[in-house]
């Protein structure tokens, strides 16, 4: 495997969950992930094989049945998992946010209710914030969850973007609600829809119209959803409290851009693999490419930037461990580690020369995947907003 993104310190559970995520990987996930996407098609036996190896309850505790790893853990896994294909750890993406959501905001009834289910996998999650007219400004949420004389609600709206959109069984949706509140932030709360997999009318007034087709992230669907007074009782408000649900979105993003993060981290990894497997075995002017300087300059930063973007991935992903707030870190590692993946998957493309733009080698593949890394979670234009007004609040001048 080379001496790329080992990370020190790591328990003697946490290595061996990795070697056995990695040897997964490299048997069930590399050898089919070519034609699964070229054919965008649900990738079924693998994530029969991940719900074996327990992936779906890494970080659920113990007492829900689950592993009960650390954000860290799952960082690394779904490193290790986008170096097979990219997809993959996008299944797995969405239905960790919900589980998070559950873990630190739910009620003890909804954690009984639904975590045990989620850490084996019969429970599917999916997250939906984003909307066909909103970008990355949540206030612009229009989605709105009335309440009704009985006290429970009826959510009427549409949603944009839902990863697992198909195969989910439980959203966390947050919508517009009028608590009286004088912020917008404190008028949004999160519901927990159930409905059944599949498209269609999955639930009463819960519909999935079908996939969005995209330019790459196949074989895992991404879908609308339209909910057209979908009535809900009040006991599926996350956490039970209505007005809460801007401030536990956010909680869930922090850990959603550290997974992006690491997400990005695995495709510049197997970029980096590819390239640099191909510029031994390519010659020109009777050498192989790799004894070029100027392909071995590249492979040097290209290996640099792998590094680089994996430690402060693993750094955000501790900190977040320690319960501190970090949501500059996560952006700054979730920008850092998308904006080096670009980078270096196409350097590897570079060094594949003409062979890199035929569909039968894999960085063509990985060219087309690393692109949404660049918006998924929050673009890093947003980033930078985030990073930088923290910094002026951090450095501001006395006087």
């Amino acid at each position: 495997m080379g001496r790329l993104c080992q990370t020190e310190d790591l328990t003697d559970i946490q290595q061996e969950i990795l070697k056995t995520v990695r040897q997964f990987v490299d048997a069930k996930i590399i050898p089919v992930a070519q034609e699964l996407e070229h054919a965008d098609e649900y990738p079924t036996e693998i994530i029969e094989g991940l719900k074996e190896l327990g992936i779906f309850g890494l970080t659920i505790p113990e007492e829900f049945g689950g592993l009960g790893e650390s954000l860290l853990t799952y960082a690394l896994v779904v490193e290790e998992i986008a170096r097979g294909w990219m997809s993959v750890s996008g299944v797995i993406n969405t239905h960790f946010i919900v589980a998070y959501l559950l873990m630190n905001h739910g009620t003890e009834e909804q954690k009984q209710k639904y975590l045990p289910k989620m850490a084996t996998g019969e429970v599917r999650g999916a997250f939906s914030m984003s909307e066909p007219s909103l970008g990355s400004d949540v206030s612009a949420v229009s989605t709105k969850a009335t309440k009704q004389e009985d006290g429970s609600y009826s959510i009427t709206g549409q949603k944009m973007w839902l990863t697992n959109g198909g195969t989910s069984t439980l959203v966390a949706l947050l919508t517009k609600t009028d608590e009286g509140a004088d912020s917008v932030y404190k008028n949004m709360t999160t519901f927990l829809v159930e409905k059944e997999p599949g498209f269609g009318e999955t639930a009463q007034g819960v519909t999935v119209p079908g996939k969005l087709e995209k330019m790459g992230y196949k074989g895992v669907e991404t879908t609308e959803l339209v909910l057209e007074g979908h009535q809900i009782s009040a006991d599926q408000i996350l956490g039970g409290e209505p007005g809460k649900g801007f401030f536990q979105m956010m909680d869930g993003v922090e850990v959603g851009r550290v997974n992006v993060a690491a997400r990005a981290c695995g495709l510049a990894w197997r970029g980096f693999e590819l390239g640099i497997a191909y510029a031994q075995q390519r010659k020109t002017f009777g050498k192989v490419i790799a004894d070029h300087q100027a392909v071995l300059f590249r492979l040097a930063e290209m290996a640099t930037k792998v590094e680089t973007a994996h430690t402060m991935m693993v750094r955000a992903a501790r900190l977040k461990d320690t319960g501190t707030r970090m949501d500059v870190e996560a952006g700054m590692a979730k920008m850092l580690a998308s904006e080096y993946a670009n980078e270096v998957v196409e350097d590897s493309f570079r060094i594949h020369g003409g062979y890199g733009y035929s569909k039968e080698y894999e960085i063509e593949r990985l060219m087309r995947e690393v692109k949404f890394m660049l918006i998924g979670e929050g673009t890093s234009d947003i980033q930078k907003m985030i990073i930088g007004r923290s910094l002026l609040k951090d450095y501001k001048l006395k006087g």
